[in-house]
């Protein structure tokens, strides 16, 4: 047998009448017994707990804070891997969770517990009664391959999601483009070429609209400096460089006047060119207004300054080339979507082909099952709806003779569900992990009760099955019995747990026989059940 987790230890503390017991557990099929409110069903609740159950501050034992539950999973030969989950239920509310000692949310815990065990009757959570556990479990019967499938979907995923980062469809591309290239043209036509040529623009404008005002102002300075009849700045510079020549000592005051003679000559010469060459230009002025008008529109648009704007287009040249590259990667995805996803749909009808061909056949195994397990009247279908695989799988269940076929979480009490779920285990073959009933024998009795008891024994021999029951014919096959007993002291009721062997076990037999353990005919009825079961016999 391959080996997997199994349940090796429940620890539970202040719940309900358990004040504090610790049960540990082996493979196979291992039954709890006991008198009716000893506590049975409360061990079933602490791992429903575990599963994510309700944290009713009505369980906490009286006088108590909190209740705790401890379950330990593992391999029984090591205990390297093992994993402990811990649930508590606290009485102001403030309840908590752990995996392997590290806090967590209840709702973490039981997705890991979900994947350790299935829990079936009253306290029934995350078992095949959920639609993807039905799916999966018709798969597993029909061996049905879904790896071509999976694989498919997962291509198909991958394609569009590339698709996704190419920055959205072919239409918003195309949309995008035609506004890059706008804005492009916009700006290349510009001929942007001098990040300075606004402030030389303006420069050029003010002298043009003030062109006369200037010659006027330029032809009366020329006159000072050079042209003036009463002696312009040159001719007194002039005559005083000629006093100062003709003494050697105050050679070097007449260099200094010569040089100034010569600034203010080169200052007339470009006054005079501004008289003679400055004139009323319009038409220039114009242009002038014209181009400063571009260039304020296209830093409104693309950036503060003319280098921003530059940049502005560089970036959407880049932009635009790598459109056209997605343009082309797109239409060469889009070939390879329309390829993928025709092969998933092949491969989904032949998945769905499958789940409808073997639905019939695990309908017909799980129903005549339920036939051995007294439920001789029910009949049991499996839907398989759904378009592409038909992912839609759903258990239906008419457990009484005129009851229509209907959904099997609503149609089936604690016990048929119970017994349902036994007989679906029992039909898929297959038990990956730990399977807890209660009420699974709820009302039954004689051949139906022995049957039941043969399918439990059937499914522990294949993994562990931990089994609530009031019958001595279930009690009687399990590989151990375990019996939950109460007791009084000091005013309080304390529900307690012990193994049960050879002449224990044949007394909580006839007990449950006859309800008198020291009866001579029932402990001898007691001993043959055992006997017949491959238990101890006593004489």
């Amino acid at each position: 047998m391959a080996q997997r987790p199994v349940l090796v230890e429940l620890i539970v503390r202040d719940l309900g009448v358990i004040e504090e017991l610790s049960v540990v557990f082996e493979d196979g099929l291992t039954a709890l017994t006991g008198e009716t409110g000893a506590g049975k069903t409360l061990l079933v609740g602490a791992l429903g707990l575990l599963l994510g159950g309700k944290a009713d501050a009505g369980l906490i034992r009286a006088g108590a804070n909190e209740a705790r539950v401890e379950a330990r999973f593992g391999h029984l030969d090591h205990e390297d891997d093992d994993v402990i989950l811990t649930r508590v239920v606290a009485r102001n509310g403030r309840g908590r969770a752990y995996l392997n000692g590290n806090a967590v949310a209840v709702s973490a815990l039981a997705d890991v517990a979900a994947g350790l065990m299935e829990l079936h009757g009253q306290h029934q959570h995350r078992s095949l009664v959920h639609s993807d556990a039905q799916r999966q479990a018709l798969d597993h019967f029909g061996r049905i391959d879904l790896a071509p499938l999976n694989e498919t979907r997962q291509e198909v995923q991958r394609l569009r999601s590339e698709q996704a980062l190419l920055g959205g469809s072919a239409v918003e591309r195309a949309r995008e483009m035609d506004l890059l290239r706008y804005q492009i043209a916009e700006i290349d036509d510009a001929g942007l070429h001098d990040p300075n040529e606004e402030h030389e623009l303006i420069e050029e404008e003010a002298r043009l609209s003030a062109a006369a005002d200037c010659r006027q102002a330029a032809r009366t300075a020329l006159g000072l400096v050079a042209e003036s009849d009463a002696g312009s700045a040159l001719d007194v510079l002039a005559r005083a460089s000629g006093h100062l020549a003709a003494q050697g000592p105050l050679a070097v005051f007449d260099q200094r006047l010569r040089n100034q003679m010569a600034e203010l000559g080169d200052l007339a010469t470009d006054l005079r060119s501004v008289v003679e060459t400055w004139e009323d230009d319009p038409v220039r002025l114009e242009e002038l207004g014209r181009r400063r008008q571009q260039l304020g529109d296209l830093k409104r648009k693309y950036g503060d300054t003319l280098a921003e704007v530059v940049a502005y287009g560089d970036e959407s040249r880049r932009r635009a080339e790598a459109l056209g590259q997605a343009g082309e990667r797109a239409n060469a995805l889009q070939g390879l979507v329309d390829v993928a996803e025709e092969r998933l749909a092949t491969e989904a009808r032949t998945v769905a082909d499958a789940r409808r061909a073997v639905a019939p056949e695990l309908a017909g195994a799980i129903e005549s099952t339920l036939w051995r397990l007294a439920m001789p009247s029910a009949r049991f279908a499996i839907a398989v709806d759904g378009e592409g695989a038909a992912d839609d799988v759903e258990f239906q269940l008419g457990a009484n003779r005129g009851e229509p076929l209907q959904s099997l979480a609503r149609t089936a009490s604690g016990g048929e569900l119970a017994r349902t779920m036994l007989a679906v285990r029992l039909a898929l073959n297959d038990a990956p992990r730990v399977m807890i009933f209660d009420e699974v024998d709820a009302g039954l009795g004689g051949e139906a009760a022995k049957a039941v008891g043969e399918a439990l024994a059937d499914l522990g021999a294949r993994g562990q099955v931990l089994v609530v029951t009031h019958l001595p014919q279930v009690a009687a096959v399990a590989d151990r019995h375990f019996l939950v007993v109460k007791a009084e002291s000091e005013g309080r009721t304390t529900s307690a747990v012990r193994p049960l062997e050879g002449e224990d076990r044949v007394t909580e037999i006839s007990r449950m026989l006859s309800g008198e353990p020291t009866s001579t005919t029932a402990r001898r009825h007691a001993a043959e059940l055992l006997g017949h079961a491959g238990g101890v016999v006593t004489g």
